[in-house]
């Protein structure tokens, strides 16, 4: 996916979950953070970040935060990206574990939940729940960053899709490069991590990718390997 009007700015503070204040050019100026997470370890006094400008007179804010810089790279921070990277990259066959589709639809109502994406194939058909991976420490990439029953709720509904016979995949999309292993966060939310290993029991696919992050582009780059607190998923 790309971005339209690309800036750089630095970053001055978090006013609340949506708003934040950026150097832009020399000057102060309130942005919109496209991520309501708690992005702690990114967002700090000084990093440099990426903001995508809008000429939207409705808006309040004149530019949104898509991306940090951390050790170096670019970290994307935008929640809306990984769903369309998803839909992208699976529409144009370049998730292995699921080949090639011959059909796709975003936020499909299955049970108590909307998953983000349903594919069909051949006689197959099933669902996909995508999930931005923004927290990474030494080399291993996490998720959640912060508590998430709604997560833990789509894990389970997943897992009655499997038991009804659909193909159930979880695709946790890393936000950045370098990532040499996935594995839940289990410290931050162990219901979220002990949901993640019975879906896998359960033959609920769980796949991991990460992706590589330019200035004004993110797209799918290689698959990474997941690893549950039993130990790692097979690819």
């Amino acid at each position: 996916m790309r971005y339209g009007n690309v800036v750089e700015g630095l970053f001055e503070r978090r006013i609340n979950r949506f708003i934040a204040e950026v150097f832009i050019g020399g000057a102060n100026e309130k942005v919109h953070i496209k991520n309501t997470g708690r992005l702690k370890e990114i967002l700090q006094p000084g990093v440099e970040v990426l903001l995508e400008y809008s000429n939207n007179s409705q808006r309040k804010t004149r530019f949104s935060l898509i991306a940090a810089k951390k050790n170096g790279a670019w970290i994307n921070i935008d929640s809306q990206a990984p769903n369309k990277v998803a839909y992208e990259s699976l529409k144009e066959g370049k998730i292995s574990e699921l080949g090639t589709v011959d059909s796709i639809q975003r936020e499909v109502t299955y049970g108590d939940s909307r998953f983000d994406l349903y594919f069909e194939k051949e006689r197959e058909k099933g669902f996909i729940e995508v999930k931005g991976v923004t927290l990474e420490h030494n080399g291993i990439a996490m998720f959640p960053d912060a508590p998430t029953t709604r997560g833990t709720k789509h894990v389970l509904e997943l897992i009655k899709a499997a038991q009804d016979g659909y193909a159930a995949g979880i695709l946790f999309i890393l936000q950045m490069n370098g990532c040499f292993v996935f594995t839940p966060h289990k410290k931050m939310d162990e219901e979220f991590t002990n949901a993640l290993i019975k879906a896998s029991r359960e033959g609920v696919n769980i796949i991991a990718y990460d992706c590589i992050v330019k200035t004004d582009e993110l797209f799918l780059n290689q698959p990474v390997p997941v690893k549950l607190p039993e130990g790692t998923i097979d690819r």
